[in-house]
């Protein structure tokens, strides 16, 4: 009898715990719109009446000619597709250099460069990439429109006071990119109705010219989910070529910079992307290196607008500085900066980021929250070197 009720706890405990993950907010994806049930309908087709009987020896009918043959055109074969697999392509030497954290010249340099530049990293720090060649962004449509135009339009940083009115041909802010850090978290949360604890990592690394964004939350006995971004560095920061999300099976989204679209390997629609598109993990990073870069630019009230990209979607997600604050994380106290994303639609996620001065404003507590109620909050445990 104790082996059965044993065995009986064992898979309710497995079962709740397959549940818990799979309900995971996690890539900032928003649950999925009910889709419209299809109507199906009906007629009858009456059957043709029989033939008449006829004694009559039956007339032959006439041979039909057959139609002459269309002439074949032979088509030149669509070249081939590149596969999602294959290596990431080499980045060329740059034409403007990257700002650092850590860099020992980067504070000096940063002072006789432009503002529209970053200061030149030291000689140990290898050269940074070109950005790829965008097009220029997109005309503001009129407001029934702009729902269809407004992903392909670039970073619009509007201060208090001046609504999201775009930034159409304002030179790209400048950033500074973090140091190569491992990051731990605690998770805590619910989904569909069911409260969990599960462990975060997040891994940034890169050598100046290319990076690599990880984040796996795993839970005790079912397994993990992982998202990845790899890309190029550019003087504008990060350039995310390709995104991917996985748990069960994985998706991802692809960026092809130079033509301003990204494509989806969920067999969604592809997107118009503007210069400065970031998918949803490079865009804690991105958002973290135009603080550190120019934090008297970004005061309280200050909102930050960049085209960010899902695994199956893209969409134009707008932060609101709300201001300095202190957490008491598992790291200990911690002084940080809150952005705040509102829902802006329905069955949008409330998104809210803290980012550490300390550390080069990496996030340090990031919160998600479900349209539904659910939720999940990622607070700092320690950090380290990757």
């Amino acid at each position: 009898m104790p082996r059965r009720a044993l065995v009986l706890i064992t898979a309710l405990v497995l079962a709740l715990h397959w549940l818990v993950l799979t309900g995971v907010p996690l890539a900032w994806d928003s649950p999925q719109q009910p889709a419209a049930g299809r109507v199906f309908s009906t007629r009858s087709v009456a059957a043709p009446p029989p033939a008449p009987a006829s004694t009559a020896a039956p007339v032959a009918a006439p041979t039909p000619t057959p139609p002459a043959a269309k002439p074949v055109v032979r088509r030149k074969p669509a070249p081939p597709v590149p596969s999602a697999a294959a290596a990431d392509p080499p980045v060329a030497a740059p034409g403007a250099s990257v700002q650092v954290a850590g860099a020992e010249a980067s504070a000096n340099a940063a002072t006789a460069a432009p503002a529209a530049d970053v200061a030149t990293p030291d000689a140990a720090t290898p050269a940074s990439a070109p950005q790829a060649e965008a097009p220029a962004p997109a005309a503001s449509a009129p407001p029934a429109e702009e729902t269809t135009t407004t992903t392909a339009a670039g970073i619009d940083i509007a201060p208090p006071g001046s609504g999201t009115a775009r930034s159409a041909g304002a030179p790209p802010p400048p950033v500074r990119i973090p140091a190569p850090t491992r990051l731990a978290f605690d998770v805590s949360g619910q989904a569909k109705k069911f409260a969990y604890n599960a462990r975060a990592e997040l891994l940034w690394q890169h050598d100046g010219s290319r990076y690599e964004a990880r984040q796996e939350v795993s839970a005790f006995l079912v397994g993990s989910r992982i998202q990845r971004s790899v890309g190029a560095i550019t003087a504008q920061g990060l350039l995310p070529e390709k995104f991917s999300d996985k748990s069960r099976s994985e998706q991802a989204a692809h960026f092809d910079h130079a033509k301003g679209r990204v494509t989806f390997s969920a067999n969604t629609p592809e997107a118009a992307v503007g210069p400065g598109a970031q998918d949803r993990l490079s865009l804690f990073i991105q958002l973290g290196a135009m603080l550190a870069a120019d934090p008297g630019r970004f005061v309280p009230g200050t909102q930050v607008t960049i085209t960010t990209v899902s695994a199956r979607t893209a969409d134009r997600w707008t932060f609101t500085v709300e201001g300095p604050e202190t957490l008491d994380l598992p790291a200990g106290p911690t002084p940080a900066l809150k952005l705040l994303r509102l829902p802006r639609k329905d069955y949008d996620q409330k998104a809210e980021l803290w980012v550490a001065p300390a550390l080069n404003y990496l996030p340090v507590r990031i919160k998600l929250t479900q349209a539904n109620g659910d939720f999940a909050d990622l607070l700092l445990r320690s950090t380290g070197a990757p």
